[in-house]
């Protein structure tokens, strides 16, 4: 077994669309990034990637690439969980953080779930998702930004 850990935030701006853990949430502002910018999957992504001991996922999808410009991030979900696959390894659960003041993510986590367990072909048991304040303080307590934390606990299939 191995654990990875990932980490990743974005800075709320207008005009884009908020995308988190594949699910796009009413909201007047989105995040900033060369992708999508959904900063849970890009946690989790690089929880995976860590777990795997390959780096980040900076390394493998570069910022400034014209290839990922836009790019949803459950591509790159797809991309990182088949480098997993021919690595040997299989997901046993990730857990996740989202921080934000707003918006409430609550009634958007099930989704969200649904949404990250069918893309890695795992049962949604295997995902958990977790929304939290930062009770004002911080660039997220400020509305500026949000960030998530994800782990990811992976196991060597047998054959």
């Amino acid at each position: 077994m191995r654990i990875g850990f990932g980490y990743d935030v974005h800075k709320l701006v207008k005009g884009r669309p908020l995308i988190i853990g594949g699910v796009e949430i009413p909201h007047e502002k989105g995040l900033l990034g060369w992708s999508d910018a959904d900063v849970l999957l890009h946690a989790i992504i690089d929880a995976m990637i860590g777990a795997l001991g390959e780096g980040d996922i900076g390394a493998h999808f570069p910022a400034g690439n014209p290839e990922y410009k836009g790019i949803s991030s459950l591509k790159l979900l797809e991309f990182v969980n088949e480098l997993l696959r021919t690595r040997g390894y299989s997901i046993a659960n990730i857990d996740s953080t989202i921080v934000a003041e707003e918006p409430y993510f609550a009634p958007h986590i099930p989704e969200m779930r649904r949404v990250i367990a069918a893309k890695l072909e795992i049962p949604e048991s295997a995902v958990n998702v977790k929304g939290k304040t930062e009770e004002k303080l911080g660039f997220t307590g400020s509305k500026k930004g949000i960030k998530a934390y994800a782990v990811c606990l992976v196991h060597k299939e047998i054959k």
